[in-house]
């Protein structure tokens, strides 16, 4: 079993082992067999390689309450710097990460700056105009490695706003939080393309954005073939294989470093009216649904700030299974969880109660049928095993890290 360590910013790692217990007879021996530590620096933290960039240019940018360098958020080190910036973009979830899932995301001011916000969530008319005004763009969001969390469909949108109008475009490098696996479908077919399933990649993708973004323009997904001007910043001492804890918590969902690694399984549910947890302290650490045949454990959902439950569980008692005490680092993207709900299931022709939805989120219908005949994990992966395959070539192309494996 290879050696995990959890990592946040501001951390060091251990990249190198000591092989064998320290037999050294003299301090420079045993220097020679300590662990070599260095700091993971994400792209925003490596101010020196991209503020030359950024004189004398008129910028702007994309990010939220993960953008931060040493703790600040990067739009307020940008303007201490003398950065000219004229506006920001923000993501789902807003520019300060307190907006509920799938609710608008408005054109506003940011209170702390004064610089005004636009939003890329939905259809902005004015975007290209707005992109146009500035002479570079910078992106700088936390991903989560997961095909549905939507910043990833917000970073093609700049990509492709950018080429459109010329720009350059840096995105500032972070590490995956699930970047230790490539897993579940591939989406093929564009009639499940969504703000959820926006490329055609895994489910699973086991990429940086700044990886995705070599892929997007390499593959040359933009409308047209065209290609962005892009310029990564990659992450420093980083590669896939390292169990790396978010610093900053990526969406009010995902309050934690379990949340993010269950959210890759749990995330499925989400097509059904099965409570993960939202409305609670532990969203995508519990599961349930108000019957004891699902398990023993209950809760009751209701609303937290930025966060509402599913308005068919809220308020009810739910019962299943507690999550919270599983090792996070050892949690891989699994259909048990959503297998084992639906052979307990006594209603089953509406478990999938918004199946469009859950085949949005899959990439494809043919999982949730394979479901509904009663197949078994293996069989369905080894359904989906070829493409992967193909898609795992394809990933190889634009690393930008160590992989894995």
């Amino acid at each position: 079993m290879k050696n995990r360590f959890r990592l946040t910013v501001g951390l060091v790692l251990a990249v190198q082992l000591a092989c064998g217990p320290n037999t050294a007879k003299n301090a420079d021996t045993a220097d020679e067999q300590a662990p070599v530590l260095k700091e993971i620096l994400p792209g925003a933290n490596q101010l020196n390689r991209y503020l030359p960039m950024l004189e004398g240019k008129k910028v702007g940018m994309m990010g939220n309450q993960t953008s931060v360098v040493g703790g600040r958020h990067l739009i307020d080190v940008l303007l201490e710097e003398g950065v000219d910036v004229k506006f920001a973009f923000a993501p789902e979830h807003g520019f300060r990460g307190e907006i509920e899932r799938g609710e608008k995301v408005a054109n506003d001011v940011d209170k702390q700056t004064g610089l005004p916000l636009y939003s890329l969530y939905g259809k902005n008319e004015k975007a290209d105009s707005i992109v146009a005004s500035v002479d570079v763009v910078i992106f700088d969001l936390q991903d989560v490695g997961a095909r549905f969390y939507t910043y990833i469909a917000s970073l093609h949108r700049l990509m492709q706003l950018c080429a459109n109008q010329g720009k350059k475009l840096i995105v500032l490098d972070r590490p995956n939080p699930n970047g230790d696996q490539v897993d579940g479908p591939v989406r093929k077919d564009d009639k499940f393309k969504s703000g959820v399933s926006y490329h055609k990649i895994a489910m699973i993708h086991g990429l940086t954005v700044g990886e995705l973004a070599q892929m997007i323009n390499g593959e040359k997904w933009l409308d047209g073939g065209v290609q962005c001007d892009l310029e990564v910043i990659p992450v420093q001492n980083y590669d896939h294989s390292m169990a790396y804890e978010l610093p900053v918590v990526p969406s009010p969902s995902l309050p934690n470093h379990l949340s993010v690694r269950l959210y890759m399984s749990l995330c499925l549910f989400e097509g059904t009216d099965f409570s993960i947890g939202r409305g609670t302290d532990w969203p995508f650490q519990v599961l349930g649904y108000p019957d004891p045949v699902f398990g023993e454990f209950t809760f009751t959902p209701g609303t937290r700030s930025g966060m509402a439950a599913h308005v068919e569980q809220q308020g009810k008692l739910c019962y299943g299974l507690d999550l919270r005490q599983l090792d996070p680092d050892e949690q891989h993207f699994t259909l048990k969880y959503l297998l084992d709900f639906y052979r307990k299931s006594p209603a089953k022709e509406t478990f999938f109660s918004r199946p469009e939805f859950f085949d949005k989120l899959a990439g494809t219908d043919a999982l949730r049928k394979q479901i509904i005949a009663g197949m078994s994990e293996d069989e369905i992966r080894a359904s989906w095993a070829a493409d992967l395959d193909a898609y795992k070539e394809m990933r190889k192309k634009y690393l930008l890290y160590p992989d894995f494996e």
